[in-house]
């Protein structure tokens, strides 16, 4: 297990440069599986996530290899599998956009049913409804979901309007670019990386209409050409470090954003009483004392991301008064605060809310991550507590934020990193 080390107090000055998106480029990825050809695709993230998704390409028979720090060169002609390994499948649920893919470009995929955070309920089901939809006949078998159609034909999609899929929309929206006919995708998500993917899609020849709306219609085109596309950056990093900021204080600027992307972020750190300006492709924030109390609720987007609720409730932990967080998509994300309370908060969970009664600080301890964004939350607290704070589990970080580490130094964080040190081959880097 992974470790890192921080110490807190200290607060952040400087400017960030923000990576491409983790849950923009996985999908992208997959798509690049229609494509009988090459497709490109710059500002990718040099993630965990990423490098597992790229190995699963590879194990199915495309040829991905870096030609530029963040730039990828995918050749998906000579795909010679639609049976995706178990090991790659089970370390994140991403993994499971090849389904669509592959049945899309090939009538037939066979993939494990995924793992990733555990952070709730997440059930493919919304995926099989859409396949069984477009023509397919799906079982699932010892863990594992076999689709296959001898044709794919274009049908209207009503998807759950209290969730949003997000992976079903990107699922089912794969599966019928190269189907007969037009396929109508209703109560769609429309969070900015399922946008990313049709902007990707169409770039290389999909015919798809209501882009960034909750009505999609796609309709079916005989085959995808080679593209380049730039993935877009990464709104729940830029909004970590915002909400770092915030709790830590001090002034900092977040760069190579979409500010847009971010519309609900910043109105919640502006209740919290930060000052919050933005430019074309930057976001700076100002924090000179400690926030004030807020109340926030999860919700599709353009609402507030499910994926920064546990940063959130940091700033929570160290405001002025009594916050609420409501968390209305994933019924685990809480799993964090009993973290959080270990380091001095003071938080009590009812049902899917958190009542955060703030204090004036946080005290450095030794907690644990059990996913991504309950790690960065650890970060968060970790950065505005007295002390050091040592989180266990750390290798979660590296699945979502790259060079997460090294972009904290350089805003003025004391932090060390067991997987650093074991790079460099010293066991003994830990600051006293």
């Amino acid at each position: 297990m992974a470790t890192i080390r921080i110490h807190g107090g200290n607060p952040l000055y400087g400017d960030v440069n923000i990576s491409g998106s983790k849950n923009a480029t996985l999908p992208l990825l997959a798509a690049s599986l229609l494509v009988k050809g090459h497709t490109v695709i710059e500002n990718v993230p040099r993630i965990d996530d990423i490098h597992a998704m790229i190995a699963m390409l590879r194990a199915l028979g495309a040829k991905c290899d870096f030609v530029q720090d963040t730039t990828l060169s995918i050749d998906a002609t000579a795909i010679s599998s639609v049976s995706a390994p178990y090991n790659l499948v089970r370390k994140m649920r991403g993994s499971f956009y090849v389904a669509g893919a592959l049945l899309g470009r090939f009538g037939e995929a066979e993939v494990p049913l995924p793992g990733g955070c555990v952070i709730g309920s997440r059930p493919v089901d919304f995926h099989i409804q859409g396949f069984k939809a477009l023509g397919a006949v799906v079982q699932e078998r010892h863990g594992v979901m076999h689709a296959r159609a001898d044709k794919l034909t274009g049908d209207h999609i009503i998807m759950d309007s209290r969730y949003r899929s997000v992976g079903a929309t990107v699922n089912i929206m794969l599966a019928a670019v190269l189907a007969e006919g037009v396929t109508v995708i209703e109560n769609a998500s429309r969070e900015p990386e399922v946008t990313c993917c049709q902007h990707f899609l169409r770039e290389a020849g999909a015919d798809i209409r209501g882009v960034g709306t909750d009505i999609i219609v796609v309709r079916g085109v005989d085959e995808l050409h080679d593209a380049t596309f730039y993935s877009i950056p990464d709104r729940m990093e830029a909004g970590t470090f915002l909400a770092a900021c915030g709790a830590a204080r001090g002034e900092l600027t977040v760069r190579s954003v979409i500010p847009s992307h971010l519309t609900a972020v910043l109105s919640t750190l502006q209740k919290a009483g930060l000052t919050v300006e933005n430019g074309p492709d930057w976001v700076r924030i100002a924090a000179t004392g400690r926030p004030r109390a807020f109340e926030v609720t999860t919700a599709p987007y353009p609402g507030f991301p499910t994926d920064l609720q546990p940063n959130a409730s940091v700033l929570g932990a160290v405001a002025v008064g009594t916050s609420i967080v409501h968390e209305t998509i994933f019924d685990a994300r809480f799993n964090y605060v009993d973290e959080l309370n270990r380091m001095g908060a003071d938080i009590q969970l009812k049902d899917s809310v958190a009542i955060i009664r703030g204090v004036p600080r946080l005290s450095g301890a030794p907690v644990e991550a059990t996913d991504i964004r309950a790690g960065s939350a650890l970060v968060l607290a970790g950065l505005a507590a007295d002390g050091y704070t040592e989180i266990a589990g750390a290798e979660f970080l590296d699945r979502g934020y790259d060079g997460f580490a090294d972009k904290l130094r350089s805003i003025g964080v004391t932090i060390t990193s067991s997987r650093e040190a074991a790079h460099n081959g010293s066991r003994n880097v830990w600051l006293r």
